[in-house]
């Protein structure tokens, strides 16, 4: 016998359903919560199915975001053996069938039947590091997005209440510059203090670092954007408190964001690859981090045409009898993370011709007539290849 318990995996529950063999379901599907007493009745469940079968029976799941992770670990702790498949899988899968049919009970003799039509390869775990990295950085892009929003919200208010405001300081989002706007957020308040007064005002926000001189001439332009304002007699109430908040929240932004980078580096640190992905010219520290963490462990691919693939930068195929499409975009089906990341990456290295390999590539796509986007792709599928070779060889990208 072969069994196998196809397990689909919901919010805060499961559905289990056993096969003994190819084609011969074991018993009526299994119903089990996320909690210890839930999963002491499915290992019981799972126990008696090896009784019966003679053999420990496989577990067969979809990756599901999180609501998995409390079921695989407590699979690891009984050393049960899991496979873990992309839902793309099961949902091509499920397709097949004549009848239209989806339930979880449904689901989870599907994932069942999967396992005696499938190759499927055991979940190969991340580590711990890795795992942390990846949430990290995956918190670090949702929080930048948010504070993005926020930066066009606070645009749009400020235009409202003092628009020459911008360009008063070399960064408008500084901590000087927002700091000084919570205190002073019109012109009008501006214009009532001396510009010895606006002067000492910066001053203090910014602290010792900052000259006399530098000073001065913020609360000069300062003075003169308080006098071209066209909203210097109708600053409404509510504009005002919309300032205030979008400014802390900004605020408490930066202060997370900071606290995010250093959580980061200081984990990534901790790791051989980061130095090594950190070797190729045009990847700085976010960027390391952030291909590491969503690559996770290196031999989880055995070849550098998955990992291409897994980034979903591998071309799509359209071809049927004498047929065969000339314009094919990529599949973008895989971590669109860590394609983003290569994609920066690439830039980078293009950018001032940092990295001289990658800018002679682009050069040479550019001369074969591709366009940009085109050419840019060509390289990212090149720099997979060299992060693939380096991580495996476990040596330093070479600039010669």
């Amino acid at each position: 016998m072969n069994p196998v318990i196809g397990l689909d995996v919901s919010k805060g529950e499961s559905h289990a359903q056993a096969f003994s063999d190819r084609g011969t379901p074991y018993g009526k599907t299994f119903r089990f919560k996320h909690n210890l007493e839930g999963l002491a009745s499915f290992l019981r469940y799972a126990q008696n199915v090896e009784s019966f079968a003679g053999q420990r029976p496989a577990i067969v799941l979809e990756a599901t975001g999180h609501y998995h992770s409390p079921v695989i670990q407590f699979l690891d702790e009984h050393q049960y053996l899991y496979i873990v498949i992309n839902p793309l899988i099961s949902h091509q899968a499920k397709k097949m069938n004549l009848r239209k049919v989806k339930t979880d009970v449904a689901d989870a003799h599907q994932l069942g039947e999967l396992f005696y039509k499938e190759e499927l390869e055991p979940y190969k775990k991340r580590g711990q590091y890795l795992m942390n990295l990846r949430y990290l950085t995956r918190q670090h892009e949702s929080l930048t997005e948010m504070y993005v929003q926020a930066k066009l919200q606070f645009q749009a208010v400020l235009d409202q209440v003092f628009p020459e405001y911008h360009g008063v300081f070399g960064d408008l989002y500084s901590k000087v510059s927002l700091r000084f706007l919570a205190q002073y957020p019109t012109s009008q308040s501006v214009l009532a203090m001396s510009e010895e007064n606006v002067t000492a005002n910066i001053q203090r926000l910014v602290g010792h670092v900052a000259s006399n001189r530098w000073s001065l001439e913020r609360s000069q332009k300062l003075m003169a954007a308080a006098e071209r304002n066209p909203f210097r007699e109708t600053a409404f109430p509510s504009h005002l408190i919309s300032l205030e908040l979008f400014i802390n929240l900004l605020l408490q932004y930066q202060e997370h964001l900071a606290k995010l980078d250093k959580s980061i580096e200081a984990l990534a640190e901790e790791l051989l690859e980061y130095d090594l992905i950190q070797s190729i010219p045009g990847i700085g520290t976010k960027i390391a981090a952030t291909i590491l963490a969503e690559i996770g462990e290196i031999d989880r691919f055995d070849h550098a045409k998955k990992l291409v693939a897994f980034a979903g930068i591998d071309p799509s195929v359209f071809s049927s009898g004498k047929f065969t499409a000339t314009r094919n975009t990529i599949t973008k089906r895989g971590s669109r993370r860590l394609r983003t990341a290569l994609y920066q990456a690439v830039r980078c290295g293009l950018r001032s011709s940092r990295n001289k390999k990658i800018r002679a590539y682009y050069d040479k796509k550019r001369a074969e007539g591709k366009p940009f986007k085109v050419a840019v792709i060509a390289c990212v599928n090149k720099l997979i290849h060299w992060i693939y070779a380096i991580l495996t060889k476990k040596e330093p990208f070479r600039v010669d």
